[in-house]
Parts: structure tokens; sequence; C-alpha cells
């Protein structure tokens, strides 16, 4: 087959985040598809065809990419963050796995991008200098029973947890419940950060400790960061401090 498609992260921000391979893989495309807040923020290319839908369809979305590609054409199909991390590129091969055969003979080319938990991080300073993990409080497609258990397994094995997906307005409590799991076990001192929407304009960072942390002050824009036993604060003046987990571990 011809047709060819690129499953590209394009960071959380736009332009000023997007990797120069993205960039360059968006300039070869005909068709782009994407959630349509992610389209947006997209600088428009002449002669490209936009393909805007909505968040609950992505199944639908990257069935529609293979069979364009499948007609021949070069097509982008665009995630937030990173495509492989929550993103786009699991649906993508989720739908040739059951899809038309022929899919499968396609050229798929996966695209990193910056993830949200990794441009907090840099923001932060270097929460995640040790070993961590990376949960979505999301359960439009696991059970919260899996997110429960998943959530105490990060917080025995001392993880630093970055929390995707934390609340909606279809989902108010999740993130309060997770605290509360996680205060279980977690030292009610560790250090929280909320980062939301890291590198654009409406941007906010807020540190907490696990005691205090405040759900109400998160929505879906936010990435949540739970520290180590090992993670720590560095006070600086007239600035935010300092959140790092140091390399080493005993």
């Amino acid at each position: 087959m011809s047709g060819r498609v690129f499953v590209i992260g394009i960071g959380p921000a736009g332009d000023a985040m997007m990797t120069a391979e993205a960039k360059d893989a968006l300039a070869q495309a005909s068709d782009v598809l994407g959630y349509a807040p992610y389209l947006a923020r997209l600088a428009e290319i002449p002669g490209q065809c936009r393909h805007p839908s909505d968040n609950r369809v992505e199944r639908a979305r990257a069935e529609q990419a293979l069979a364009l590609a499948a007609a021949g054409k070069p097509v982008a199909l665009v995630s937030g963050g990173d495509a492989g991390v929550f993103g786009m590129a699991a649906t993508v091969f989720e739908a040739m796995e059951a899809g038309d055969p022929a899919w499968r003979a396609l050229d798929v080319a996966v695209i990193p991008g910056i993830t949200a938990m990794l441009a907090a991080s840099a923001r932060l300073g270097a929460p995640l200098g040790h070993d961590f993990c990376a949960l979505s409080l999301s359960d439009n497609l696991k059970p919260w029973a899996l997110i429960e258990k998943r959530l105490r397994a990060a917080a025995d094995a001392d993880f630093v947890i970055a929390l995707y997906n934390p609340i909606s307005r279809a989902r108010p409590w999740q993130l309060g419940a997770a605290f509360a799991i996680l205060r279980e076990t977690i030292p009610p001192e560790t250090p929280v950060a909320f980062a939301r929407a890291i590198g654009r304009a409406d941007e906010r960072i807020t540190l907490f400790s696990l005691a205090s942390a405040d759900p109400a002050r998160a929505d879906m824009a936010t990435l949540v960061i739970i520290g180590a036993r090992a993670s720590r604060l560095i006070a600086r003046p007239g600035a935010r401090p300092w959140f790092y987990t140091p390399r080493f571990a005993s």
C-alpha cells in the first residue's frame, strides 16, 4: 500500500513543545485527524484537510485514519503529549488488529512527543529523578477497582506517581479517593505538585503536602505528581521551591 499513517505526539502546548520530527511528519500529511482542541493548537498548512472530532471517538478516529491511508493518502493522526502515553498510538494498533486485514500492510510511523509528565517534571525540577510510574485515574476503559489496586501497589513500592486524567465533571470524586488510598501508606509530608496546562497561557503550578493536597484544585488539564519517600523540596528566596527526587535509594 502507498498510504502512510503518522501517529504524532504534539506535546502539551503546540509548537513550542513539538519536536522537529513531529513538525516534519505533519508537513507531509494530506489529512490531519485529531481531537478538535489539539488540532486548534497547530498552525494550518495550506492544502491540508483537517478532520476534528470529539474526545470520546478515539477508535473511530483511528479507523478513519487507517482507511484514508489505505486509499493511498499520507495521514497524520495527532495526540496530545506523547502518542504512546495514554494516547492514540495504542488505539491505532487496536483498530489495526481488529479491523481490515489489509491495514496491517500500511506503513505506520509513531512519532514521539513530550508528554505532560515530562513537561511538568522539567518545570518543577526533577521529581522523576528516580523510579516512577504513571497512572490514569479515568475509569472509562478500566474498572475503578483496578485503579485502586494499582495505586496501592505503587504506594507500597515507593514510586514517584504521576496521575493523568485526575478529575472531570463526570468524575469529580476520583482524585480525592486516590489521595485517600495513597495516604494509607505514603507519609503526609510527601510533596505533591499540581501542574496545569504546562506551556500554555493558563499554565499553573501549585505545591502541596500529601496531607493538604486539595482535589478541588485540579481539572482535566492538570497532571498530579506525588513524590516518593526520598523526594524533597529545595526552598528558594522569592520563588517556588525545586521539587526533586535523588537518584540514589537505599
